[in-house]
C-alpha cells in the first residue's frame, strides 16, 4: 500500500541512509588499506582479502535477499540485516588481526546485501505508482553517489583519525536507521512463509557466484590461469552455475526465481544494468589511480576532484524523475546518459601530463549528468512490469548484475593496464637509438646539464638514462590510461542499441505489492 505525506518521506530518507551504509562500504576501505596494513602487519596481497571478502560476501546474498524478504518479511529482514551490518562495523573496528578483520567484513558484506535490495523494494511499495520514477531516482542518489564520496569519506577519516573510524561511523547511523524502519516501515506480505527452503539452490549460488567474485578480484594479481586456486574456482564457477540454473527451472520453491526473465524488458534490463555497474565502477576505479600514481595527487584531493560528479547527480536525479513521470521514454534520457558518459571518457582520453585539477570539473560533471539520467531509466525499465514477489526477486537481481558489471569492469581494465603498458612501452623504446635524431638532441641536453652541476660524463650520462627511463614510464600509463578512457567510452557507446529492445510505455509505472 502506498504511503502519503510524512510517513512517505520518512520511510524515503530512512532507506536510503541505510542503502548508503552499504554503498559507501564498498569503497571507504580502499584508501586506509595503507594504514590497515601497517597496524595489524599485513603485506598487501593479504590485506586485499578485507576488500575481497566483503565484495564477495555482498554478491552472494544479492539475489537471496528477495526470497529472504519473501520469508520472513521485507521490514524485518531489512531491520535485522541493519543491525547485522551496525555491528559486524563495530566488530571491524574492534579487529586485533587480518583474519579477524576479513572475517568481519564477510558478515559485513552478508548484511550489506540485504539492504540495498530490500531498500529499493520497500521504496517500491511506498510511492504512488504514477510516482515510481521519482522513487528510483532518489534511491539512485545513493546507488551512483555512494561508490564515488566513499574514497573521500575514507581518506578523510584516515588522514585525521585512524583506520577503525571508518567503521564506527556506521553506528549511529545503523541505529537511527533500524529505530524509523522499526517505527515506520509496514510489514510485506511474507511469500514464501512456510514453503520447503531450497537449501541444494542456497549451497549452489554461493559456490557459483562466490568463486566467481573471487576470481574476478583476485585473478590479475594472481596471473589468472597461471595459479591453480584460480583455475579451480573458475571450474567451479562454471559446474556450480551450470548446476544452479538447472536446480532453481526444476524445484517448485527456488531460491532464485528465474521465470521471471521471460519477461523481456527485465531480461534486458539486467544486461543493461551489468553495462551500467560496468560503467560506473570502472570509471570509478581508473580515474583514482590516473591521478593518484601518474599526476601525483594525494588521495583526499582526488576525492575533491570528483565531488563536483557527484552533486551534478545529486541535482539532476529528482529532475530525471520527474521526466519519467511526465512520459518522456526512459530509452531516450538512457541514449542521451550513454553518450554524455562516452563524451567524459573522450574528454578525459585527451588528458596529458600538465592536466591539472581544474581540467577534471566539467569532464566529471558531464560524468554527474550521464549517471543520472542513466540508473534512474534503466532501472525503472527493467523492473517496471514486475509485481508481487517478483518485485524483491527482481531488485536483487538486478543489483547483483550491476556489482558483477563493476567487477568485470575492474578485472577487465586492470588486465588491460598491464598488457597495454607492455605494448606501449615497447613501442616506446624503438625510439630510443642513436638514429633517432631528437631522442640524442635531447640525450645531449640533459647530458650536459647534469655535466654543468659538476657531475662526471659518465655520472651525467646514467643520471640522463635514469631521467630518460623516468619520462618513458610516464609517458606509457598516459597512452595506457587515455586509451582506457576510450575504450570505456566505446563499450558504453555501442551498448545503446540494447536499450531500444525493451518495451516502450507512455507513463512508466512500476507495479507495487498489493497489500
Amino acid at each position: 500500500m502506498a504511503e502519503h505525506g510524512f510517513r512517505k518521506w520518512i520511510i524515503t530518507i530512512t532507506v536510503i541512509l541505510a542503502s548508503l551504509l552499504e554503498l559507501i562500504d564498498t569503497t571507504i576501505v580502499n584508501v586506509a588499506l595503507p594504514d590497515i596494513m601497517g597496524n595489524l602487519g599485513a603485506t598487501l596481497e593479504d590485506a586485499g582479502w578485507i576488500v575481497t571478502g566483503y565484495a564477495v560476501a555482498n554478491v552472494i546474498i544479492l539475489p537471496m535477499s528477495g526470497w529472504l524478504g519473501d520469508r520472513f518479511g521485507r521490514k524485518n529482514y531489512f531491520i535485522t540485516s541493519i543491525l547485522v551490518f551496525t555491528f559486524a562495523s563495530f566488530l571491524c573496528g574492534q579487529a586485533h588481526s587480518l583474519t579477524e578483520l576479513v572475517l568481519f567484513r564477510i558478515l559485513q558484506g552478508l548484511a550489506g546485501g540485504g539492504l540495498l535490495s530490500t531498500a529499493q523494494a520497500i521504496l517500491m511499495e511506498t510511492w504512488p505508482r504514477e510516482e515510481l520514477g521519482m522513487a528510483t531516482a532518489l534511491f539512485g542518489l545513493g546507488a551512483v553517489v555512494g561508490p564515488t564520496v566513499g574514497p573521500t569519506i575514507g581518506g578523510y577519516i584516515t588522514d585525521h583519525f585512524s583506520w577503525p573510524w571508518i567503521f564506527y561511523v556506521n553506528i549511529p547511523v545503523g541505529a537511527i536507521a533500524a529505530f524509523f524502519v522499526s517505527a515506520f516501515v509496514r510489514e510485506s506480505p511474507r511469500y514464501a512463509k512456510g514453503k520447503p527452503i531450497d537449501w541444494w539452490g542456497i549451497a549452489l549460488l554461493a559456490a557459483g557466484v562466490g568463486s566467481l567474485q573471487v576470481v574476478l578480484e583476485k585473478g590479475e594479481t594472481e596471473d589468472w590461469f597461471a595459479t591453480p586456486y584460480i583455475s579451480a574456482l573458475t571450474l567451479t564457477t562454471v559446474l556450480a552455475g551450470i548446476a544452479f540454473i538447472w536446480r532453481e527451472l526444476s524445484t517448485d520453491h527456488p531460491v532464485v526465481n528465474f521465470k521471471i526473465l521471460k519477461n523481456r524488458s527485465f531480461a534486458v534490463g539486467i544486461l543493461t544494468s551489468f553495462i551500467l555497474g560496468f560503467a560506473l565502477y570502472g570509471s570509478v576505479f581508473i580515474f583514482p589511480v590516473f591521478c593518484q600514481n601518474l599526476l601525483g595527487f594525494s588521495a583526499q584531493q582526488t576525492g575533491v576532484i570528483m565531488f563536483p560528479s557527484g552533486v551534478a547527480t545529486i541535482m539532476l536525479m529528482p529532475f530525471v524523475g520527474m521526466m519519467l513521470k511526465r512520459g518522456i521514454p526512459g530509452q531516450f534520457m538512457a541514449t542521451g546518459g550513454f553518450f554524455l558518459f562516452f563524451v567524459f571518457t573522450w574528454m578525459l582520453s585527451n588528458s596529458t601530463l600538465q592536466s591539472g585539477t581544474g581540467d577534471f570539473f566539467w569532464p566529471l560533471v558531464i560524468r554527474g549528468i550521464g549517471m543520472a539520467i542513466l540508473f534512474v531509466p534503466l532501472t525503472t525499465l527493467a523492473l517496471q512490469e514486475l509485481k508481487g514477489p517478483e518485485i524483491g526477486q527482481g531488485a536483487g537481481l538486478n543489483n547483483m548484475m550491476r556489482q558483477l558489471g563493476g567487477s568485470f569492469g575492474i578485472a577487465i581494465l586492470t588486465t588491460l593496464i598491464h598488457t597495454k603498458s607492455g605494448k606501449v612501452r615497447t613501442a616506446l623504446l624503438e625510439n630510443i637509438n642513436p638514429y633517432n635524431t631528437e631522442y640524442v638532441q635531447r640525450n645531449g641536453a640533459m647530458v650536459q646539464n647534469f655535466m654543468s652541476k659538476g657531475h662526471s660524463a659518465l655520472d651525467a650520462q646514467q643520471m640522463a638514462n635514469r631521467a630518460m627511463e623516468g619520462n618513458i614510464i610516464k609517458q606509457t600509463l598516459l597512452v595506457t590510461y587515455d586509451n582506457l578512457y576510450l575504450i570505456i567510452g566505446l563499450f558504453v557507446l555501442f551498448s545503446i542499441p540494447i536499450v531500444y529492445l525493451q518495451k516502450f510505455k507512455k507513463s512508466v509505472a512500476m507495479p507495487v505489492d498489493a497489500h
